[in-house]
């Protein structure tokens, strides 16, 4: 039974590793500068943003814009973009292939899955639910869930608490430098799905393991138990 064997649980980030959400955070976030009469920005740029939650892709447009931003100001537009953003979450957002056969792969071998992600849980659970994995996950923890977003490794030893595992017991699937910053922190092996949302390179990220596709997460286990 796979389930006593390594990992015990796999958790995935969202954004730039299960879903391509860069299409309606870009659209989000250029109409909510739009309300405040700010330019927008390309796809391209928003994508570079995006990673570490909410908060800190607002700080990063405006410092784009090479504006200041005082924190109350930027919670206010935090609130503004998050009204915006949450109800047309999954209007343009894709799944990555092999993200759902995956997912229900590991669930079928006895193993649990989760997502662990800094975008704020409803948000979250609308665009789980959009692609039928909502079921599927044994634990969803959010950026808002209440430990510091990731790179802290807070929501990741959350997510482990909650499913009642040790740090050692899982792996998380993630596609940026927060992601694997963090299960560093809490101990965790961590594989990166090149091609999310970051520029660094593979060596940069320095992973446990670096692969193309979702696809192969399961060949990564007898190596990294």
């Amino acid at each position: 039974m796979a389930a006593s064997e390594w990992p015990k649980a796999v958790l995935f980030d969202l954004d730039g590793t299960l879903v391509d959400s860069a299409p309606d955070i870009h659209a989000a976030l250029n109409q909510t500068l739009e309300s405040y009469g700010e330019p927008p920005f390309t796809l391209e740029a928003v994508t570079r943003m995006i990673g570490a939650g909410v908060p800190k892709l607002i700080e990063r447009a405006y410092a784009a814009l090479d504006k200041e931003l005082d924190p109350a100001t930027r919670d206010r537009i935090v609130d503004r973009f998050l009204k915006i953003y949450e109800p047309r979450s999954a209007e343009l957002t894709t799944l990555y292939a092999g993200a759902s056969e995956i997912t229900r792969r590991l669930k079928e071998e006895g193993r649990a899955i989760g997502v662990v992600t800094n975008k704020p849980a409803q948000a979250t659970a609308e665009i789980l639910k959009h692609f039928g994995l909502f079921d599927l996950m044994d634990v969803i923890v959010g950026g808002d869930a209440g430990p510091a977003k990731k790179p802290e490794p807070g929501l990741l030893l959350l997510a482990c608490e909650k499913l009642g595992l040790r740090p050692q017991d899982v792996l998380f699937i993630g596609d940026s430098e927060n992601d694997v910053a963090a299960a560093k922190a809490a101990a965790i092996k961590v594989v990166v799905v090149l091609g999310g949302y970051t520029v660094l390179s593979n060596e940069e990220l320095a992973a446990d393991a670096a692969i193309d596709a979702l696809s192969s997460v399961p060949q990564l286990f007898s190596t990294l138990a």
